[in-house]
């Protein structure tokens, strides 16, 4: 049986099979709460056959022989080998418990290696806010207006980067527990690029536009589809320092593709960027959580479309968005987007 063992077979079925041969049996098997475990035969095919005697395992079930009628002095030999199997059967369950409590253990590892990150990415705008704040309620602090001024502004850019990044912790939540509102209605894609821009302040030097005329209203939430536009720009952005924003019409789906020639990402990577708290490079930590394609992949998908990643030809990363569009008599009613004009 050691041997058997030594050869890769699983102890349980070592024993048995070395148990039908020494005592000639045609099946042994080990029924465990009306399962049969594990089972020894002739000619490897496992049978629904009586049991000639049955053996107590411990507790947790009975070892069955099947063939001739053991003799007494084999029948106590069967009770020592049935305690044997019960041992087998504990390490068996002692290593399925272990090697179920691996992705709990790996779990908890990530878990805290997040809240590490996140701790650290929300305490910096919390931490400069309060500074900000406690200085300006030094009273014996001789300030001038331009010093309050700019201690007034970090106080501002902190609290709204804290606000950014606790609103996006619980957008990420909602979407993980499905419960994020969404309200698909005719969307004028034009308008909601125009609005991304202006909140980003970007300009003619930041993007080149080739958007579609007239346009062609998509279902789409607006509010979420122009967060996930700004996200993408901001991370185009960041990578190339420029971008360019396209949108077409293929078919009943709409597109908005946002297309840099930055570095690019590899094809291995191209997944995991759409997970939680994954940045480029894993190292930046100026660049907030990595929550950024997570929620924008998560938007599209509630407002009915996908977000997809290709390559840019030359070198890059192209983003797209694509969204049904408004039924064709939906589409004659709803209004036309406005042109874009720098």
């Amino acid at each position: 049986m050691a041997s058997s063992v030594l050869r890769g077979q699983d102890a349980l079925e070592a024993i048995l099979a070395r148990t039908r041969e020494a005592f000639g049996l045609s099946q042994v098997r080990v029924v465990v709460e009306g399962e049969v475990r594990a089972c020894a035969t002739l000619d490897g095919v496992a049978r629904d056959v009586p049991a000639t005697v049955s053996v107590p395992v411990g507790e947790r079930g009975h070892l069955e022989v099947a063939g001739r009628v053991p003799s007494p002095s084999e029948r106590r030999l069967l009770h020592v080998i049935s305690a044997q199997i019960d041992v087998a059967l504990e390490h068996d369950d002692l290593e399925e418990t272990a090697q179920s409590l691996v992705p709990l253990a790996e779990a908890d590892r990530v878990r805290s290696a997040l809240l590490s990150a996140v701790s650290h990415d929300l305490r910096r705008p919390l931490a400069a806010a309060v500074a900000a704040v406690g200085t300006l309620r030094v009273r014996d602090l001789p300030l001038s207006g331009t010093d309050r001024d700019e201690l007034l502004d970090t106080a501002q850019e902190s609290l709204d980067t804290l606000t950014s990044l606790v609103t996006n912790l619980l957008d990420v939540s909602r979407l993980e527990a499905g419960v994020l509102a969404v309200r698909a209605i005719p969307t004028a894609p034009d308008e909601v690029i125009a609005a991304a821009l202006d909140e980003l302040g970007l300009g003619p030097g930041d993007v080149d536009l080739d958007l579609e005329a007239p346009a062609t209203p998509v279902m789409a939430d607006g509010g979420l589809l122009q967060r996930v536009v700004v996200n993408l720009l901001t991370n185009g952005i960041r990578a190339a320092g420029s971008v360019r924003v396209a949108t077409s019409t293929l078919g009943d789906v709409g597109q908005i593709r946002v297309i840099d020639r930055g570095p690019g990402i590899p094809g291995s990577r191209k997944q995991e960027v759409f997970l939680p708290f994954q940045r480029q490079g894993d190292t930046d930590n100026t660049s907030g959580l990595g929550l950024g394609l997570a929620l924008s992949q998560g938007f599209t998908e509630g407002m009915g479309g996908t977000l997809e990643i290709e390559d840019t030809p030359g070198g890059g990363v192209t983003m797209v968005v694509s969204l049904p569009v408004v039924p064709a008599p939906a589409a004659e009613s709803a209004p036309a987007g406005a042109e874009v004009a720098w």
